[in-house]
């Protein structure tokens, strides 16, 4: 399989703290990976790293031939002032176009119907004209969804993507992630504090820890004395 992002000994400090040291992973064509770890393991500085966002103090982030960092849709976390965006889904989703719109001061045809199509693969079309801070939360990350896909061709970026959500809505959410994955072929990278629900449906575990981090299947991940010690206490 196509090595999509590769990442070899990075190190990250934060206001002067090491937070990562000598991590080495890759992000594979088809991987659903999941990266956890404990509140102040870096899962927040692995993800700015990865989105070009801060630089590692050393180590290196390589990305495959077919992709480029601008292509990765990313869904992240929201704020309040977010949440009361007043635009419409359909504004809302065509905005993910805009690392590929380039120097044209308008969006193309192909971007609107990229739009309309993630829309309907979401099956959001019945909100596609209702304004975006009117949804619920499950509605809301539906629609961040759809534009994080109408940026990411080959992958897409979650950051706590069920954060606040009820246990039905989530359940919705994590299914329709994994059919993105299986059916539509596009590789995965979410950030979680839900390792049970990430050993059921990711294909790779990160599980950052200062002392020793794994990286692994989630098979290898259950087995490990990492995920013991962890996955036991979450079941």
């Amino acid at each position: 399989m196509e090595e999509l992002i590769k990442c070899e000994r990075l190190a990250f400090s934060y206001e002067n703290a090491d937070v990562i040291k000598d991590l080495s992973f890759t992000v594979c064509e088809g991987d659903y990976l999941c990266i956890v770890g404990e509140n102040g393991s870096g899962k927040s500085t692995l993800t700015k790293g990865l989105l070009g966002l801060k630089a590692p103090d050393s180590g290196t982030i390589t990305f495959g031939e077919g992709l480029k960092r601008n292509e990765i849709g990313y869904l992240p976390q929201q704020t309040p002032a977010q949440k009361d965006f007043p635009a419409s889904v359909f504004e809302v989703v065509l905005s993910g176009r805009l690392n590929s719109r380039g120097l044209r001061p308008f969006y193309s045809k192909n971007d609107k119907m990229t739009a309309h199509d993630n829309i309907r693969k979401l099956g959001i079309e019945d909100l596609m004209r209702r304004s975006y801070r009117d949804l619920s939360g499950g509605q809301q990350q539906r629609v961040l969804l759809a534009r994080a896909l109408c940026a990411g061709r080959k992958l897409i970026f979650l950051d706590e993507p069920v954060t606040g959500l009820d246990p039905i809505v989530t359940e919705e959410m994590y299914r329709l992630i994994e059919e993105l994955n299986k059916k539509d072929k596009i590789t995965v990278v979410m950030v979680s504090h839900d390792i049970v629900s990430a050993v059921k449906y990711a294909t790779h575990i990160l599980h950052l820890n200062y002392e020793k981090s794994f990286f692994g299947t989630a098979e290898e991940y259950i087995k490990s004395p990492l995920g013991q010690y962890f996955f036991s206490d979450a079941v």
